[in-house]
């Protein structure tokens, strides 16, 4: 029988701005169980609210006690997960989100950004979150839907990478900004270490595909998640499956890799759930799959490919 934890919004339940192998967990629990966790957004006191009203006491007490680290992001975590050993995947079950303010802030910030050299007037800006009307207003009147997602999901790094900044999206994971990785999607992480590490953070109110000026709609968010330990599914990285699509991850400084590495991905997701052979996967991609561009912003950039899950049926 699962059980069901809370990791409360603590800042000894929290770490900023570092993934590291031998941070200890602050919560273990038996595979397939439940886990719901409280995270702050990303950014310092410079991108808070300007109403003190409106930021919660828990983010200040935060900002105040912890620790800088190598990135600006606070993330929730590391969880172990009982039976999750090195190489194999750990399946982590996106089953809720809720906000945790009513504001989200949007930056554009010194040498940062897919235009760096062009938008140098570095401003932030805070836009109204509605969940009523499930939408977000921004300052100058344009609304649009909210679509949460946490930008931060990863495992622990490998022990021998030692201290690791949250900014780069990697192997294990970690800030891949990714809006396909919202309710109702399955996350497959590769477990470098035993019992996995399991972080989340770096909530996101809406985003585009690019992620264009370096930030999204930056909130907080609390998520809800199942983590089950996969022994029966070796891999070294990241991939998902939406209720209607399987989705290969690429991440990598060259956008063209990080393509190339998407369509790899998914070849082999294909030929590992069909009988279709190397060449038949390859051309199923061409016809079905649609490369997207998920962000172009945090060091090694991200393409994913969606191909729907309809295209495996085979008469």
């Amino acid at each position: 029988m699962s059980r069901h934890h809370e990791i409360p919004a603590r800042p000894d339940a929290m770490v900023l701005g570092t993934f590291d192998a031998a941070r200890p967990p602050v919560l273990t629990v038996a595979s397939g169980d439940t886990v719901t966790l409280h995270a702050h957004p990303a950014g310092g006191r410079e991108s808070l609210h300007p109403d003190p009203a409106r930021v919660p006491a828990d983010l200040r007490h935060a900002l105040d006690t912890l620790e800088r680290g190598l990135g600006p992001h606070v993330v929730t975590g590391p969880i172990h997960v009982e039976g999750a050993e090195p190489g194999d995947m750990l399946q982590v079950d996106i089953l809720d989100l809720k906000f945790r303010l009513d504001w989200g802030f949007v930056s554009i910030l010194p040498l940062l950004g897919t235009l760096p050299d062009e938008f140098t007037d570095y401003e932030t800006v805070h836009a109204d979150i509605d969940t009523a009307r499930g939408v977000c207003r921004l300052p100058w009147g344009t609304e649009l839907p909210l679509d949460p997602f946490f930008g931060i999901l990863g495992t622990a790094p490998p022990a021998a990478w030692g201290r690791v900044g949250t900014s780069v999206p990697r192997a294990f994971g970690g800030n891949m900004d990714n809006k396909e990785l919202k309710v109702g999607t399955s996350l497959y992480l590769p477990v470098f270490n035993r019992g996995g590490g399991f972080y989340a953070g770096d909530g996101h109110g809406v985003q585009g595909d690019g992620e264009v000026c370096v930030t999204a709609l930056e909130t907080g968010l609390t998520g809800t998640f199942r983590l089950t330990a996969r022994r029966d599914l070796q891999g070294t990285w990241p991939f998902a499956e939406t209720p209607t699509d399987l989705m290969s991850i690429g991440l990598h400084e060259s956008l063209d890799e990080a393509m190339r590495q998407a369509v790899r991905g998914m070849v082999r997701l294909v030929c590992a759930r069909t009988h279709l052979t190397r060449n038949q996967a390859y051309m199923l991609c061409s016809l079905a799959g649609n490369l997207r561009i998920t962000q172009t912003v945090d060091g090694n950039k991200g393409v994913h490919m969606l191909l729907p899950k309809a295209a495996l049926t085979i008469p």
